[in-house]
């Protein structure tokens, strides 16, 4: 037990070093926020909301004993409420960078640092400002249902480690995804779904010199014929794209053509859109026993052949889904983000931003090879009472699993501080008898 208390400790210690005093007060001036000195300063409240999130969303009244300082409860709502949501943005970015140990030690592929876009949705409260910022679809009756939320995430695509997340109403990916642009530089590729897939979408890219792969859109004709007959005007059935060279067996490069504006960009935008855009489509087949073979196709702005050959873009692109698990944190692993109680968008979307900060945390545990971090993580298991899939190649937990255990190491641990071990099984064993396994003896 001592050992596991330890761990603990270390990890609960975790915020400070990736979320230092000096950091969140440097974040604070450059977002223009100005604060009071007071007992829930940006840094009290920051490792307290963080810690509140690590704890199964504890309740306000009982951050106290994992504080081990008296909180009122109004003066921390007022607290959270007071953080801009700018300030949390940038921390997540400088935390997630600080716990992959800098930009320069992230993973790469071929020379290249990959990032993974990929969005879920959600539903929130049932309060007047958020029905007017997220609402609810045309097809549903008035009055019904909760407002609609989406949310979009940045990743590291080697490791899941969650760089920024959005939330935004009901409208596409296409129209939200230029949101992350920024946080991409010159010589990156973004990974990502169907759902961002688009010419407009690899043109921004391209003007950022950032590349692209996608999965094919479900909508988009592909034909690998060589030299064959492009979409004329009337037409059905044959493929935008014109045919440029010939790469190998179902991979090729082709000239995809401007089309019409999509609604949610500006004409200024539109204008700044290259005429056509130069793609490499290729595709490769899925073959899994006692399942039919499914067929992947791409297209991507890594037109170089002999640098990214095929193979290895389809080991990318089925890696980059092997890391994602985001939005299993939100939605399972005691976060329950359906049962958030926020009343505004921002207050939301601030609380979103945390809750990946935790998640940081939690993906920096799921990567530490030492013993003790070994031996937690079993622990940590064993608590969230989930099943683990064994085997050499298993790794024996899921990131769900260790946010699920720590909710409840936590107060388990707080608890053993008031009781003892065998006042505890005293208690269980004169209200809960028959439940418990019998003692070992001395």
């Amino acid at each position: 037990m001592a050992s596991i208390s330890s761990t603990l400790r270390r990890i609960k210690q975790d915020v400070q070093p990736f979320l230092p005093e000096r950091s969140i007060r440097e974040a604070c001036r450059k977002a223009g926020h100005r604060w009071r000195n007071r007992l829930f300063d940006p840094v009290a409240t920051l490792h307290l909301f963080i810690l509140q999130i690590l704890n199964f969303n504890t309740a306000i009244t009982h951050l106290r004993h994992l504080a081990k300082v008296p909180i009122n409860a109004a003066s921390y709502c007022k607290a959270r409420m007071r953080l801009p949501l700018a300030v949390v943005q940038r921390l997540l970015e400088s935390s997630a960078q600080a716990m992959a140990g800098g930009k320069k030690a992230w993973r790469r592929w071929h020379g290249l640092r990959v990032y993974l876009a990929d969005g879920s949705g959600t539903i929130a409260p049932d309060t007047p400002e958020l029905q007017k910022e997220f609402p609810q679809s045309k097809r549903q009756k008035k009055g019904c249902g909760f407002p609609q939320i989406k949310i979009l995430g940045l990743f590291d695509a080697f490791t899941g480690l969650v760089i920024r997340a959005l939330c935004y109403s009901l409208y596409h990916e296409q129209s939200q995804v230029w949101r992350l642009h920024p946080l991409l530089s010159k010589g990156d590729l973004l990974v990502g779904d169907r759902g961002f897939c688009s010419y407009v979408h690899l043109a921004m890219l391209q003007l950022r010199g950032v590349l692209g792969l996608f999965r094919m859109h479900q909508r988009q004709i592909v034909d690998f014929r060589p030299h064959r007959k492009s979409h004329k005007k009337g037409q059905r059935g044959k493929p935008r794209s014109r045919f440029v060279k010939r790469l190998g067996k179902h991979d090729q490069l082709v000239r995809w053509i401007k089309g019409q504006r999509p609604k949610w960009m500006e004409p200024a935008q539109w204008a700044g859109i290259p005429g056509s855009l130069l793609v490499r489509e290729l595709r490769y087949t899925i073959k899994t026993k006692g399942q039919r073979t499914r067929a992947v196709t791409i297209a991507t702005t890594l037109l170089d052949p002999i640098c990214y050959p095929k193979e290895e873009i389809a080991a990318l692109y089925g890696v980059c889904w092997t890391v994602e698990s985001y939005h299993k944190l939100l939605k399972g692993a005691g976060q329950e983000i359906e049962c958030w109680q926020q009343e505004t968008p921002e207050a939301l979307a601030r609380r979103l931003t945390v809750a990946a900060m935790a998640c940081v945390v939690v993906w920096r545990l799921a990567r530490d090879n030492r013993p003790e971090a070994t031996e937690l993580r079993e622990v940590l298991v064993r608590l969230s009472g989930r099943q683990m899939k064994r085997g050499k190649t298993a790794r024996g937990f899921t990131e769900p699993a260790l946010l699920a255990g720590s909710g409840v190491l936590i107060p388990m641990l707080l608890l053993l501080q008031e009781y003892e071990v065998e006042d505890l099984r005293r208690l269980a064993a004169a209200m809960l008898p028959n439940l418990l396994p019998p003692t070992a003896g001395p």
